[in-house]
């Protein structure tokens, strides 16, 4: 499939993905909007498949990947109640964060991508690298907390701890700073320290934050998360110059 084909399943894959949110707003039609999703997602997964970007070698772990999805989501589908409903949806929002996080690493490390970008180009890159996987580690950490207090398998109880807001402005100021260090290293060996260190700090930020909220509130904590996940996947669509990614993660987010 040609780069103009591509696009242009997108456009309707981006299209059906509006419509299906319009359909999901009301009970009565919200059977029509999850169909029309589906065929979005469809349309959007055979698009990139079959697209320029993806080449004979790759469609082996392609479709491996596919099917072990698809056996553990059909097997969830039929395993979890509708009263879990929250916890699942909780536990599948920290998969979109964990993929953001590897596909920003596997981005910048990808050899391929080391003389693409040159000036103010490969700062932009790497800038959207570093807020994909900063939101990715946040939304990562932050629902992996969230599933585990719906679920019992955490205290419900807010956990406090001294000077917390304090703590945030240090974690905050971390991450600017390591930040300016990862858009002005020379290599890939040099920028990964910053990375990773700005990784690890969003992931105790992510369960800091849930951590501090109680279990009655984890609904709307996952509902913000959510969006977390629509601008992580938007990010990521950004880091790899695809247009349905970012329109699909901004729609969520």
């Amino acid at each position: 499939m040609s780069a103009t084909l591509a696009t242009v399943s997108y456009i309707g894959a981006t299209i059906l993905f509006i419509l299906s949110l319009g359909g999901l707003s009301n009970p009565e039609s919200s059977r029509r909007g999850n169909l029309y999703g589906m065929i979005g997602m469809t349309i959007a997964v055979l698009a990139t498949v079959s697209g320029p970007n993806v080449t004979a070698g790759g469609y082996a772990w392609i479709v491996g990947a596919m099917v072990v999805g698809a056996s553990v989501g059909l097997y969830a589908a039929r395993i979890v109640k509708m009263t879990q409903m929250p916890e699942l949806v909780a536990l599948m929002h920290s998969l979109v964060g964990l993929a953001a996080m590897l596909v920003g690493f596997a981005n910048y490390i990808d050899p391929a991508a080391a003389g693409i970008f040159k000036g103010a180009e490969k700062t932009i890159h790497e800038l959207e690298i570093y807020i994909g996987v900063l939101i990715g580690a946040v939304t990562f950490s932050g629902s992996v907390i969230a599933f585990g207090k719906l679920s019992g398998k955490i205290s419900g109880k807010p956990m406090l701890l001294p000077a917390r807001h304090w703590l945030n402005l240090a974690g905050l100021l971390v991450v600017i700073g390591f930040g300016w260090s990862f858009i002005n290293t020379h290599t890939v060996s040099e920028g990964m320290t910053p990375l990773i260190v700005m990784s690890v700090v969003a992931l105790l930020f992510g369960i800091h934050m849930v951590m501090a909220i109680g279990g009655a509130d984890m609904p709307v904590v996952i509902s913000m998360l959510n969006s977390y996940s629509g601008w992580a996947a938007a990010a990521t669509g950004f880091m790899l110059s695809n247009d349905l990614l970012i329109v699909g993660g901004a729609l969520v987010g």
